[in-house]
């Protein structure tokens, strides 16, 4: 008789699959950016190394910070610790929290840990770190109506935008899967999370020039372990991010169909595999293109707006 996992345990270690390896993805797609540029980089597991470091360093705070300044990390990092009992990391059909939240309902958790960030950034009074915020808030209001869109189009689709649903229409034939009202909501939600990371073209991730910088800048201040907090969560918010574009839209594939332990630990490596597979794409869009100019961003934004909004006027129109 096969062992199982009861469901808690299932999402139990869907979250703890996004926690211990988010740095992991971030090590290697940096790894991976070193080579292409003809550097030697750094170790994979560096991510590691960087983040025991600063958890053993002194935390640092604004002499004209407050409390928001501590909490917010903590908090943003504990939206990030919600979204994967939502979505479809490591199994197929929907666990007992995995009705609780839709596509909307992860995108407003997403949303609400960028503004606990930005709101900690602020706290501080520093030019820099209230740039950054305040620019990474701007250009988020400009993103949202994209995510709606996208969201609107999965509804049409599937009659439902539960991630699992969406995630088994598009595992139900290949035709399902290169729908034209399918591939254009892919095509627009590939542009968002290449904004949500802090990719080229929107923001160069290696960037040390604070007028440039947009969620990088709002860490400036953060020292110590609340550093490491943030450069944790966003890591966990990369792979989140990845986690919906494969397993919900483009490759929900080799995920567990029972709650039988190997199956549902084999698809611990497939999904990493294929989550590197994804960030070899974006360290190979970073080095083939330059960055926007700030004022260009808007425009980045606008073109994934009309690519949602055209992808819910084809399933409408029957492209869907």
């Amino acid at each position: 008789m096969a062992v199982e996992f009861a469901p808690a345990e299932s999402q139990a270690l869907q979250v703890l699959t996004i926690v211990a390896l988010a740095p992991l993805v971030s090590g290697f797609i940096a790894h991976v950016e070193a080579r292409l540029q003809g550097r030697r980089g750094p170790r994979v597991l560096q991510v590691y190394y960087d983040l025991a470091k600063l958890f053993s360093k002194e935390t640092l705070v604004p002499e004209d910070a407050g409390w928001v300044f501590v909490a917010g990390p903590i908090f943003a990092f504990a939206c990030y610790l919600l979204v994967p009992l939502l979505i479809p990391v490591l199994t197929n059909f929907p666990l007992p929290l995995g009705y609780m939240g839709d596509i909307m309902g992860g995108g407003f958790i997403l949303g609400l840990a960028g503004f606990s960030v930005a709101l900690a950034a602020a706290e501080t009074n520093a030019p820099y770190a209230q740039l950054g915020s305040s620019r990474a808030m701007t250009f988020g209001a400009l993103i949202e109506p994209s995510i709606l869109f996208v969201t609107f189009t999965v509804a049409i689709i599937t009659g439902t935008d539960l991630p699992y649903f969406q995630a088994a229409a598009s595992r139900a034939s290949v035709a399902a899967a290169l729908r034209p009202a399918h591939l254009l909501a892919v095509l627009a939600f590939f542009l968002v999370v290449l904004n949500d990371t802090g990719r080229i073209p929107v923001e160069s991730p290696a960037s040390t020039t604070e007028l440039g910088m947009i969620d990088e800048g709002r860490t400036l201040e953060h020292s110590g372990p609340l550093f490491a907090v943030l450069r944790w969560a966003s890591s966990m918010k990369q792979l989140i991010l990845y986690v919906i574009l494969i397993n919900v839209f483009t490759a929900p594939w080799g995920l567990a169909g029972s709650e039988r332990i190997g199956s549902v630990l084999l698809a611990i490596p497939i999904f990493i595999g294929k989550a590197m597979a994804v960030g070899v794409i974006f360290a190979v869009i970073d080095n083939s293109f330059s960055k926007l100019r700030l004022f260009k961003i808007t425009e980045f934004m606008a073109a994934a707006f009309l690519i949602a909004m055209l992808a819910v006027l084809v399933s409408i129109l029957g492209g869907g």
